[in-house]
């Protein structure tokens, strides 16, 4: 059962993830894998509307994905892609990242490998991971402009799509953290995090939602 606290305090942090960014043309779209297949479907929308001549997917597998997604998260997208009629000659997989940094870093090689120019991103990505990828992405390619997207929707509807909101929470949560400490790990740039999330995320952690939290020393970014 959650508490209508820890509801709030989602909520939240929910907001907070949001980069709010307005969504224009870039060089590319690159979707970050993940567990959430809508990823997929919003850098398709975003193509159709010419907001990107060229799609990027990366992602290996996680713990998260290994079942629903056995042949790695970049492949199932592209699959989705080509479901929904984009020609294969538009979609480039990157199939071995892991984590956010190396989507990034390995995004950026397969692009330069394949001649693209890339001057701007549009970075898809979970709704609550805008944030997170946004900072990551600013580290890593600091001379590209990057403009945060995902599917449009409340946090309740994103729960009722994911059939698990405890995973939602913690997922929410770790994200929260990582912003937090990564900056000093040279992982992401610092981006500035109210007293309220703060407190929020707190209260999170103190009600056990913490099953995507980075104990001791961080070597990467997961």
């Amino acid at each position: 059962m959650i508490s209508e606290q820890a509801w709030a305090d989602a909520r939240l942090l929910w907001d907070y993830h949001h980069m709010r960014h307005e969504v224009r043309p870039c060089s590319v779209a690159i979707g970050l894998g993940s567990h959430d297949l809508g990823v997929a479907d919003t850098t398709v929308d975003l193509y159709r509307r010419g907001m990107a001549p060229l799609i990027v997917f990366t992602g290996a597998t996680s713990p998260t994905t290994r079942e629903r997604m056995p042949r790695g998260e970049a492949v199932h997208y592209r699959e989705r892609a080509l479901e929904l009629g984009v020609p294969s000659s538009a979609v480039l997989v990157e199939p071995r990242a892991r984590n956010t940094g190396e989507n990034i870093r390995f995004s950026r090689a397969l692009l330069e490998d394949a001649g693209a120019e890339v001057s701007s991103v549009l970075l898809v990505s979970k709704p609550y991971e805008e944030r997170r990828a946004y900072a990551t992405a600013r580290k890593l390619w600091p001379e590209t402009e990057f403009v945060c997207a995902s599917t449009p929707m409340s946090f309740e509807q994103y729960v009722e799509s994911i059939h698990d909101v405890r995973m939602v929470l913690d997922m929410l949560v770790g994200a929260l953290q990582r912003l937090l400490i990564y900056p000093e790990q040279g992982f992401m740039v610092p981006l500035p995090v109210p007293d309220d999330v703060t407190e929020a995320y707190e209260r999170l952690c103190r009600e056990g939602y913490v099953s995507r939290l980075i104990t001791g020393r961080v070597k990467s970014d997961n």
